[in-house]
């Protein structure tokens, strides 16, 4: 770190600035435009300040930096050339920014001169990027560097987090001058709104509305993880005895064993949770946005319920549904801030004998229509492969791609807070692999699973290069039905059995084959029986594998909320199971 009055480079007045934010691990790929910064980080490598994760691919460097994130809740940093490059990012950047992830994307950019003269490898990156940031620069003064550095911290992670830009001309961080560092949390940016906490008329309305409900519904979503709630959230619905679910993003913030937890609602959400909101009379909406694929048919979401909503983004609140009660603010603090109120007032009476008979409802509907596993000797079923997964490593971090696994996985799969991470926003296929990448390197002694599938592995399986070189042990478990399986289940359900370019049989690789030619250990599963073997097998394996499951080819996601239709019209719910059997509690060691 800096210690004298010598003039140093803008690269090191970047590394410095860095360092001073404890960023521990830079995801990134170099190249010609960005060669002053990395040489820079050589000698802050070898001085061990810092690591660099070399990833195959800018996409896959974003989406490690997006998993570090979200398995970390800090900052996670990026580093990328011009051109080709920086571009390379959007779809990572597109992805944090509509889950709101904290990342900071360093870009190099030509020299100060050569900009505007269409130089080679010469983009606006700044312009193509600016509806997908929270914020972004372009470095025109080395001076400048430090300060710079700091806002972005500070607006990647104040409010409702999101993805910074910072693209740095290659003369700037060659240009040296007489650096005086800024350190973490001294800047003051007027224009970032501050977070208010909730006023105690705001916090009477809720208890009304809640002493008043005798069908209340929790709706958590991601803010809630974010905000780091879910302790709070749990003592909520435990003291008021109110049902929860959760969206994709909210995965992890309850005990989905818990007989209070009704998992995932939405579009394959389960169907006692899409029955609950339909006929809720209150709804407490936390740090969710009311996204399509949760509402369904959005005048017909929790049509008859009241709804509070709190949020620390003003321009969610009201974007979609007008709530009874809006409470802008942090969803642990307003919350802390209830409770509190609550306990400290004597007329605030609750018995939880008012939401008995909602409860009792809730619990004749799962018993009715319960997740379920198709029996069949024959062949693989995914469902059975993913239950077993959460089965056998309760505490381990997951990491999805996108599609019909995705999917199973969240309906499957009981996770611990920040132990999920999925591209849910944006819908990022190729996203699974490099973000176990940026998880694995945040929490190196734990296990982390990759659950992908054929066609979504396909899309950065380069990545297994960067495992491979630093022999992180990610679990990587395909769901291979050579399909892509979400497109044919929508072609055979919507369009007529007309699978147009779905099939993804011809020219797939041999995935075990690839996996070994990269170093690594790969297992095909071919059969039921090797199930459970296999699988606690490779936990006791302290290197990196893949394991091919070559499920059943036709098998659809349900239950399913078709496009235009409320949350209660499903397609794929058995009432009464045949041929089935029904899932058993999914085992973590977490209570309530």
């Amino acid at each position: 770190m800096f210690t004298s009055n010598e003039k140093v480079t803008g690269a090191f007045a970047l590394m410095d600035s860095l360092i001073r934010h404890k960023v521990l691990h830079i995801f990134g790929y170099p190249g010609g435009a960005i060669l002053p910064i990395y040489d820079e980080l050589y000698r802050w490598e070898e001085k061990s300040y810092i690591k660099h994760i070399l990833c195959r691919h800018e996409q896959g460097a974003a989406h490690a930096a997006d998993g570090y994130s979200r398995a970390t809740g800090n900052v996670g940093v990026c580093f990328a050339t011009s051109g080709p490059g920086a571009t390379n990012l959007v779809s990572g950047i597109a992805t944090a920014q509509m889950d709101s992830v904290p990342l900071l994307l360093i870009t190099g950019q030509v020299a100060r001169p050569f900009i505007g003269t269409d130089a080679f490898q010469e983009v606006d990156i700044f312009g193509i990027t600016l509806p997908i940031v929270k914020h972004s620069y372009v470095v025109r003064d080395p001076r400048d560097m430090a300060q710079i550095v700091s806002e972005a911290f500070y607006i990647a992670k104040h409010g409702r987090p999101g993805p910074v830009l910072i693209d740095i001309p290659k003369d700037v961080g060659l240009e040296k001058f007489f650096y005086k560092p800024v350190e973490p949390n001294s800047v003051c940016l007027p224009g970032c709104r501050p977070i208010l906490k909730p006023k105690v008329k705001q916090i009477v309305k809720v208890i009304q509305l809640l002493k008043q409900s005798s069908q209340p519904l929790l709706y958590i979503g991601g803010g809630s993880i974010i905000s780091g709630a879910h302790s709070i959230i749990q003592e909520l619905a435990s003291y008021f005895q109110i049902p929860v679910t959760t969206t994709l993003m909210g995965k992890g913030i309850v005990n989905e064993n818990d007989k209070l937890s009704l998992g995932m609602l939405g579009m394959h959400g389960t169907a006692y949770a899409n029955f609950a909101v339909s006929e809720c009379d209150l709804l407490l909406a936390l740090g969710a946005r009311f996204d399509d694929r949760v509402t369904g048919k959005l005048d017909e979401f929790a049509c008859n319920a009241q709804v509070i909503h709190v949020d620390i983004d003003p321009a969610e609140v009201g974007k979609n549904r007008i709530p009874q009660v809006a409470i802008l603010g942090d969803v642990k603090e307003t919350l802390t801030s209830i409770m509190s109120y609550v306990k400290s007032q004597t007329e605030v009476s609750f018995t939880p004998d008012q939401t008995q008979s909602w409860r009792d409802r809730i619990a004749s509907w799962k018993s009715q229509y319960p997740l379920l596993i198709p029996k069949n000797v024959n062949s693989l079923s995914p469902q059975e492969i993913i239950f077993s997964l959460s089965q056998i490593a309760p505490q381990a971090y997951f990491t999805t791609d996108v599609g019909q696994h995705q999917m199973w996985s969240a309906q499957f799969l009981n996770v611990l807070p920040r132990h999920w991470m999925s591209s849910a926003g944006l819908g990022t296929m190729g996203y699974g692999l490099p973000a176990a990448i940026g998880v694995q390197i945040a929490h190196p002694n734990q296990n982390v699973v990759c659950i992908s599938g054929d066609a979504s592995f396909q899309m950065n399986l380069q990545e297994l290069g960067t495992i491979s070189q630093f022999n992180l042990p990610i679990k990587i478990i395909i769901i291979n039905n050579r399909w892509q399986g979400m497109v044919r289940q929508w072609q055979q359900a919507f369009y007529g059995e007309r699978y147009s370019h779905s099939n993804m049989e011809k020219g797939s690789p041999n995935f075990v084959e690839l996996a070994k030619s990269f170093g690594i250990l790969g297992i095909d599963i071919e059969v039921r029986a090797d199930v459970r073997v296999v699988l606690e097998k490779i936990f006791e394996y302290d290197g990196p594998c893949l394991v091919n499951c070559k499920v059943t080819e036709d098998e659809n996601c349900y239950p399913m909320v078709a496009p235009g239709k409320s949350n209660a019209q499903m397609i794929g719910v058995v009432k009464q199971p045949h041929n089935t059997y029904v899932l058993a509690k999914k085992n973590i060691n977490r209570s309530m």
